[in-house]
Parts: structure tokens; C-alpha cells; sequence
């Protein structure tokens, strides 16, 4: 050969947890950004479930990077997997609320009383213009941003779905690589 090298294939032993909690690292806190963005630059304030929704993301984002730096420092498998599993978990319970969230929005079923439906009591008369300019109520089910027919609500569920995919695809192949 004339001066050329051969270049090495990618190795196989590519960890799948450290993939795995890198993407959804990625994944969570693009998502967390694009929520915190919606809500200090463009104005949209989040509702009582939206936040609530936001917890799994708060969640997610350090247990991925200490389950990722974990694998960098050849931490026990089971101790691995058991954060992928803790990861799988809670996105996916939180597209399950996700999802409960966006048919509440839609009006297929009815949600928490303290956050649909009417406005309840706003106090008396005299004070009741002083707090309306004060006072923004957001509504959880009142979809407020839309696109292609899907709720912010709704793209959470689909993102949180998708993290949880991805940490037990990192577990299965973790398990089926030993």
C-alpha cells in the first residue's frame, strides 16, 4: 500500500447504557429548554399539569448524566441498568400524564377541578378588576400552542414515550451484550 492506513471500524463495545443516557440527556434537556423558551421568551405560561409534567425532565437530566459518568467509570451493571430502568420509568409515566394532560385539553375527559372548568371565586367586586390585571389564571384545559394538531401537552407525551423507548433499548441491549 502506498502510504495509506487502514482505518479501524467503530468498536463493538460501545456501551448501550451510555448511549442510551447520553440521548436522553440530549433529548431532556432540549425539551426542558424549548419549555423554559416557550415560557420566558414568547410568554406562554405553563398550567398547573405543565409544570407538574416538567418534574420528570428535572428527573431525567441528572440521573442520565450520572448514569452516563457512571459508565465512564466502570460502574457496577446493575447499577447501570437500575438507573436506565429508574429513567424508563419515569418518562414513562410521564407520557402516560403527558397524554392525560392533552386529552383534558381536548375535552375527552374531564381534569383536576382546581385547574379546569370555570374560574371559581375571585374575591369581591371592588377588588376583582385590581386582581384580573394581576392575576393571570392558565387553564390545563385550554390548549394555548399548537402545531400539526398536537399540543405542547401532547409532544411531551410523545417525547417522554420516546425517552423511555430509548432507556429500555439501552437495557435490553446492555443485557443481551453480557
Amino acid at each position: 500500500m502506498s502510504g495509506m492506513t487502514a482505518v479501524s471500524p467503530i468498536p463493538r463495545s460501545t456501551s448501550p447504557v451510555l448511549t442510551a443516557a447520553l440521548a436522553i440527556l440530549a433529548i431532556a434537556a432540549a425539551t426542558i429548554a424549548g419549555a423554559w423558551y416557550f415560557q420566558l421568551v414568547l410568554g406562554l405560561q405553563p398550567c398547573p399539569m405543565c409544570l407538574e409534567q416538567r418534574y420528570a425532565y428535572y428527573l431525567a437530566i441528572p440521573l442520565a448524566a450520572l448514569t452516563a459518568l457512571a459508565t465512564g467509570q466502570n460502574a457496577p451493571r446493575g447499577l447501570l441498568i437500575g438507573g436506565l430502568a429508574i429513567l424508563a420509568l419515569a418518562t414513562f409515566a410521564n407520557a402516560v400524564f403527558g397524554a392525560y394532560h392533552a386529552g383534558v385539553e381536548w375535552k375527552f375527559w374531564p381534569g383536576p377541578a382546581d385547574c379546569t372548568g370555570p374560574v371559581g371565586n375571585l374575591g369581591s367586586a371592588g377588588s376583582l378588576l385590581d386582581r384580573l390585571d394581576t392575576v393571570k389564571v392558565v387553564m390545563c384545559d385550554e390548549v394555548q400552542w399548537s402545531f400539526l394538531g398536537i399540543s405542547l401537552a401532547g409532544y411531551n407525551a410523545l417525547i417522554s414515550l420516546l425517552m423511555a423507548a430509548i432507556a429500555a433499548l439501552g437495557i435490553a441491549r446492555s443485557v443481551r451484550q453480557s
